[in-house]
């Protein structure tokens, strides 16, 4: 499969992002208790994600609609059960979630974006108080014309349902939106739908299995300008 040209700098309108694992590092509430949760703290943020993922599609799938808060929590159990860790954590992961930091890439980009006048959106599985919370604490808020969750439609991601939102409020068509993931299924959703999707790929994954490609794959948030022309 070939993948989609790229659009020239001056064709992109909008840029719109992925918020956990993209701009959000959603290992670091696992990270910060590690010292409490012991050996297991890696293995818990890979399955409460993994889990976390698996629920909103299965959700979707069932039609059985809930907030990504109440997956978060569902995930987390799970984890913490499967892992045989001590209930008395769970309140401060859950809380350490409502503020995960940014990636260290994730504020020199998103100015310099600023910069060249573009419409900057985060399009996410997150719930509106998940995000806002997020945003607030990372002191990311001036930069984003729309932060858009997956509840104004009551499914998630990738149902282009989901994609359709970004362009709807920000007016600028999919095919002059770059839309930047750090997951790999996220990226080919978006990719289907119209967007030239980029996918962040910072673990150095294999491309995934699914009908749609990225217009670039770079290791950071740093490297997207170049990829997509941005200069």
């Amino acid at each position: 499969m070939t993948p989609p040209a790229r659009p020239s700098a001056e064709a992109v309108g909008a840029v719109v992002f992925d918020a956990y694992g993209t701009l959000f590092d959603v290992n670091a509430a696992a990270a910060t208790l590690a010292p409490e949760i012991g050996p297991e703290a890696a293995a818990l943020a890979e399955l409460w994600r993994r889990k976390q993922l698996e629920y909103s599609w299965l959700r979707t799938l069932m039609g059985r609609h809930s907030d990504f808060w109440q997956v978060t929590a569902d995930a987390l159990d799970f984890a913490m059960e499967k892992l045989r860790l001590p209930i008395g954590v769970r309140p401060r992961l859950l809380e350490l979630y409502f503020r995960l930091p940014p990636f260290a890439d994730a504020r020199p980009l998103l100015e310099r974006c600023r910069r060249q006048g573009l419409k900057l959106a985060i399009l996410s599985n997150g719930a509106p108080e998940m995000l806002n919370a997020a945003i607030t604490h990372a002191g990311l808020t001036e930069f984003f014309d729309a932060v858009l969750s997956v509840e104004a439609v009551g499914l998630f991601k990738p149902r282009p349902e989901v994609y359709r939102l970004a362009v709807e409020h920000l007016g600028v068509p999919a095919s002059r939106t770059v839309f930047v993931s750090a997951n790999g299924w996220d990226v080919a959703g978006a990719a289907a739908f119209g967007f030239a999707a980029v996918w962040i790929n910072r673990a150095g994954e294999p491309l995934e299995r699914l009908p749609a490609l990225p217009i670039a794959i770079v290791a950071s948030l740093a490297e997207l300008p170049q990829a997509v022309a941005l200069d």
